[in-house]
């Protein structure tokens, strides 16, 4: 299985998504705070292109979101 599909991947895509639409964070904004086209966003929360460690912290800075709650909170750890 490619990690992509990874329903752990799915997971924290979908929480992502789900942050961003909350802050009410257009994909064309988060892009343009990336400093990357909203296609880029696009691909990303369509599955179509993964995620590193380093990009992932770039998106939840956008977010004003903490990589460690996220992470904490998108896979179901408890602390």
């Amino acid at each position: 299985m490619s990690s992509i599909h990874d329903p752990r991947y799915k997971k924290l895509i979908k929480e992502l998504i789900r942050i961003r639409e909350l802050k009410q964070v257009t994909q064309v904004e988060l892009a343009t705070s990336l400093n990357k086209p909203q296609s880029y966003v696009a691909k990303v929360e369509n599955l179509d292109r993964r995620l590193d460690i380093l990009e992932l912290n770039d998106w939840l800075t956008v977010l004003n979101i903490s990589i460690i709650s996220f992470i904490e909170q998108a896979l179901g750890i408890d602390t």
